[in-house]
């Protein structure tokens, strides 16, 4: 056993990313035991398997059609299925969405095969189940409005047509993350029961999920995510926290930001530092809102996962609220002189691809936000999704 970050982990826990596979680990055995979050998501997200309903937050839920009802059924199935063929596996927690689905499972003991094996095996069943199901003449569910010429699993047979496979087609065939401390099981079987809530939050509040490119800033262009009236806000302070400052010195410096900020102030951080982490949070769970720089935070816009890209975990939360905007420079605006010379003050000369430099950077520009006056902080020229596709067509 190794120890990672203060826990007991069996040796090779935590293994180097392979970027090409999402999420991927190289090295790390597959076979053996662990506990994976596991998404795999319908081809062109095509909602093929459900809808979203409910009146209210709390009461979202996913209304699977046959075919969704199916597939659940399928999934269910799965550690009855393998375990005649040796895989001793267990599903933790699941969740359908009507584009994609959640799972959580377990392998209790090593597997004569590795775990993509099979969800490779379910996600086959599942197209092949589809293939069935559209071709049936005689399904006897005529009268199922997902069924007729118009219905959802009908219109996904022209996707089907080009892929012959119901799911995305990825280099890592699903998305994956391995359960690395037993403490975040929970947290992560939270996050998978939650979906349907997250999904009718970000469909209330479009504007406040939606990606703009060249958002201008003073003379600055960033990528922003959020709530852009807290730039309207007058009063924005810069929060920096030296990584020589005590926890002593955080907390008095916490506790002065939270009487700022009941009084109006709204805080501009990179939140990279301890200090600064600890203060945000702080800052995010009373309530208050809050200004985030970011260091390569959004996918770019060739990225597949762009389109459909939101906040993780508690950012979302203060997202949805209103409570936050997610801010990402250009690369242009690490490499301004001023910035530069403001870096080399605090660090020397160091190469601006350095994480050192970055931060620093960051920090710079946060100063310069939090320094903007209020009609310099809205001069903003947002080029949203959808002003990327009405162009695209003028062309």
């Amino acid at each position: 056993m190794e120890t990672v970050n203060g826990h007991r982990t069996p040796e090779g826990w935590r293994r180097e990313l392979d970027t090409e596979r999402h999420h991927r680990r190289r090295n790390w055995d597959y076979c053996g035991r662990g506990i994976y979050h596991v998404t795999m998501v319908v081809a062109e997200h095509f909602p093929l398997l459900g809808e979203l309903t409910g009146a209210t937050l709390e009461k979202a839920s996913i209304q699977l059609n046959p075919y969704g009802r199916k597939v659940w059924e399928i999934l269910q199935g799965v550690p009855q299925f393998y375990e005649p063929k040796g895989y001793a596996i267990k599903i933790i927690a699941a969740q359908m969405m009507p584009d994609h689905i959640h799972v959580v499972i377990q392998v209790l003991e090593p597997m004569p095969r590795a775990i993509g094996s099979v969800i490779r095996g379910f996600k086959t069943a599942c197209t092949r189940e589809y293939k069935e199901w559209i071709g049936r003449e005689e399904c006897g569910l005529k009268n199922e409005p997902e069924v007729h010429s118009n219905g959802p699993l009908v219109q996904f047979a022209r996707i089907f047509a080009r892929t012959e496979s119901i799911w995305e087609k990825i280099p890592a065939h699903y998305h994956e993350r391995v359960l690395h401390k037993e403490a975040s099981l929970q947290a992560m079987i939270d996050y998978v029961k939650d979906n349907p809530r997250r999904r009718a939050i970000k469909r209330a509040n479009p504007d406040l999920f939606e990606i703009h490119q060249a958002t201008k800033i003073g003379a600055d262009t960033y990528t922003t995510l959020g709530n852009m009236f807290l730039l309207k806000f007058p009063m924005r302070e810069v929060l920096q926290c030296s990584r020589k400052l005590t926890q002593e010195e955080i907390d008095v410096k916490r506790e002065e930001c939270l009487v700022e900020a009941d009084n109006g102030t709204v805080y501009v951080s990179a939140a990279v530092s301890e200090g600064e982490k600890q203060i945000c949070k702080a800052l995010r769970e009373a309530g208050y809102p809050l200004i985030i720089l970011l260091e390569k935070g959004f996918p770019t816009p060739d990225s597949p996962h762009y389109k459909y890209y939101k906040p993780s975990g508690v950012y979302f939360e203060a997202c949805a609220k209103g409570k936050l905007l997610l801010i990402e420079p250009n690369e242009a605006a690490f490499e301004q002189k001023e910035i530069e010379d403001k870096v080399i003050a605090k660090a020397g000369d160091i190469p601006h691809t350095a994480l050192r430099y970055r931060f620093l950077a960051l920090n710079a520009l946060a100063e310069r936000i939090a320094g903007l006056s209020r009609n310099q902080a809205t001069t903003i020229i947002p080029l949203s999704r959808d002003t990327e596709k009405r162009k695209k067509k003028q062309k």
